[in-house]
Order: C-alpha cells, then structure tokens, then sequence
C-alpha cells in the first residue's frame, strides 16, 4: 500500500484544465461508425518503440491488426487482464462482434492509442488530441469508445 499512497500523492496536486462542454450528435448506434481509442498505450506488433513520460504522440491502429502489443512506460498498474484479453483495454473483438449483431453499424478503419501517463496534457489539449480528432473525422467515425488505462 505505501507505494500506491506515494503514486496517489504524487499526482493528486496535478491541475486539471477546465474544458467547455461541446454540443455533439450522432446518428442511431445501429448506424454508426465506432472507434476505439485508448490510453493504454499500444503499438502495432513488431514496433520496439516504448512510449516515453513525456510523449503526448498517438499511434494508429488499424482494425484488421489483431496483434498490437503493450509499450506503456509505466509499472504502476495491473497487466494481468491486458495479458489474458487484450479486449480490456483494445475491445475490438466486441466491436466487431456489436457490427455482426447489428448493433453497431460499422467498426472505423483505424483505431487511436495514447500513452495514458502524461501529466502535462497542455500538448494534448492544443495539439496532438485536435490532431487524433481530425484522424477520426476524417474516417467518418461517429462515436468514440474511450478505454482509459
């Protein structure tokens, strides 16, 4: 416990940026576009690359990769149920299974990920998250399933 209370009160003093609600509509579940992005911080199978503190970068997944792999920087959370069903974290069995069931219409070509521990979100606000947004307007993604690490 005292190095989860340390993990605690080491960020509980992070400032947290007040954002202005946006009005936003989509069309009827059953027909639309759905992405996944998650701070998980997953890259495409092969690529060495591990995520570093500072980087507020995303990575493009595309659907058809099954075999994304795990390159979060940080020890300080549970990887078990990552490594027994990557689905916990990137559920894009169950977004094609919502698609075959016709509960959603389409599974997006392209999924985002984000390293989830970045303390400065300064470059995410400005930058890197408007960019990830027009990535995924861009494909016609209608709504966005957000899986937080």
């Amino acid at each position: 416990m005292g190095a989860d209370r340390a993990i605690r009160d080491g960020v509980g003093e992070i400032a947290v940026p007040a954002l202005e609600p946006v009005a936003v509509g989509a069309p009827p579940l059953s027909e639309a576009t759905v992405a996944i992005v998650t701070t998980a911080g997953l890259r495409p199978a092969g690529e060495v690359t591990v995520w570093q503190p500072t980087d507020a970068s995303f990575t493009l997944l595309p659907r058809t990769a099954h075999d994304v792999q795990l390159s979060h920087f940080s020890p300080n959370f549970d990887r078990s149920g990552i490594a027994q069903d990557l689905n916990v974290v990137y559920p894009i069995d169950r977004i094609d299974e919502l698609v075959a069931e016709g509960v959603v219409g389409r599974a997006a070509a392209t999924n985002l990920s984000f390293m989830g521990a970045v303390s400065d979100l300064s470059t995410i606000i400005h930058d890197t998250g408007p960019a990830a947004a027009q990535v995924l307007l861009d494909q016609g993604v209608d709504v966005v399933l957000l899986t937080p690490v």
